[in-house]
């Protein structure tokens, strides 16, 4: 029989996953070019051709047993040196490669951090609306989220209601910014009050309070926004990335953790998280694709096409009656619903072949998100199907 936490987990299965996998299915009834799918955040630009030809070097410069052998749990050195000189150079930050362990992308990031950090009924506040998977990433270590709500005029995050929830079981925070599902990114404001929130209460309750930063779409802005680093905010903040985003390689599964000097006993927590990426069975990070983003780390994708996706969407969307919060970075657009019932507008969707994810799979109800990580062809080609599902909602 199934773990009791399995059957859960079953239930709640990915709702954006489900959507894909839905319009997969309606592609072979109907064919592909008849749906609008904008569930999955699949990156939709191709891998830097640095990238690739890094990997053929790899493969051909390296020697065997070296590249496809066992390493240090945190990673190739030589890796976590570029990495830190990178982010030295740009962020004016002080890192060695002693701060940086490489991952098995942003999601075994996160969980190698929550299992250095959790003890079982520990809290981890969350800002909605937030990727649903932290929920499942804070149980495994029997963490609880605790969900601060938004500002539903901006969608910086609520801070009054921050400050209410923050107990003495808070052990961690995540932030994500730019934001999934939302693109909105949050202010130098927000975060300097945020730091200033989370000093206070590590105060008065004498303990630490952990800002995990998570960080996947951190290159993806838009209209000249700052590509921003966090940790200059808050003492106690570790940051997760991952290049799925960044050099569209979702599935080559590489990130890294960044442990600043300044986190509170920072020796014992990056030795925790390099102790936590074996116990966890992921061991190290790739070492083959280790080795080749390592030369390419002033490479990014192609910013300029999800772009002109945003603008030609929004716009669009806008005209035909729809309330949209125009993305300042990421690659999805937040939409509210136009009608109270958000499951009611994602099933009138489908009748036109339009698959888009309802808000309440990121703790934001009455709302969707749209995927625009497409082809520039298939927005245009949706436009008709979208002046058809606003006549149906009422709006024209």
């Amino acid at each position: 029989m199934l773990s009791k936490n399995i059957q859960v987990a079953l239930k709640g299965n990915s709702v954006i996953r489900a959507m894909f996998n839905e319009g997969k299915e309606m592609a072979e009834k109907i064919g592909a070019e008849n749906v609008y799918d904008f569930s999955l955040g699949n990156p939709a630009t191709p891998a830097p051709a640095s990238v690739n030809q890094a990997i053929k070097d790899a493969v051909d410069g390296l020697d065997s047993m070296e590249l496809h052998g066992y390493m240090a749990n945190a990673g190739y050195p030589d890796v976590r040196t570029a990495i830190a000189d990178n982010l030295n150079e740009r962020f004016g930050t002080d890192f060695t490669f002693k701060n940086i362990i490489m991952t098995v992308g942003a999601a075994g990031g996160l969980n190698i951090i929550l299992k250095t950090l959790l003890d079982p009924g520990d809290e981890v506040i969350v800002f909605a609306p937030y990727f649903g998977e932290y929920r499942a990433y804070a149980g495994n270590f029997g963490g609880v989220i605790v969900e601060v709500a938004p500002d539903l005029e901006n969608f910086q995050p609520d801070l009054v209601d921050f400050e209410k929830k923050i107990t003495d079981k808070t052990k961690a925070v995540i932030i994500n910014t730019p934001n999934n599902p939302t693109g909105v990114i949050y202010s130098d404001e927000t975060m300097t009050q945020l730091g200033e929130i989370l000093l206070k209460k590590e105060k008065e309750y004498g303990h630490e309070i952990y800002l995990i930063s998570d960080e996947p779409y951190r290159e993806l802005v838009y209209d000249g926004a700052p590509v921003r680093f966090l940790t200059g905010f808050y003492h106690n903040t570790i940051v997760g990335y991952s290049f799925s985003k960044s050099l569209s390689l979702p599935g080559e599964r590489i990130g890294y953790v960044v442990v600043p000097n300044e986190v509170t006993d920072a020796e014992d927590v990056q030795s925790g998280i390099e102790i936590s990426n074996r116990q966890l069975g992921f061991v190290n990070a790739p070492s083959l694709i280790q080795k080749a983003v390592a030369k390419c780390l002033d490479e990014k994708t192609d910013v300029a096409y999800y772009d002109k996706n945003r603008e030609y969407l929004y716009s669009e969307l806008t005209k035909l009656g729809f309330t949209c919060i125009k993305p300042q970075g990421a690659f999805y657009l937040w939409v509210k619903s136009p009608v109270a019932d958000e499951e009611a507008f994602v099933q009138a969707a489908k009748k036109h072949h339009i698959l888009f994810v309802k808000g309440s799979a990121f703790a934001c109800p009455g709302y969707v998100r749209i995927a625009y990580c497409t082809s520039y062809e298939k927005i245009c080609r949706s436009m008709p199907a979208f002046e058809q599902l606003a006549a149906d909602m009422g709006l024209r």
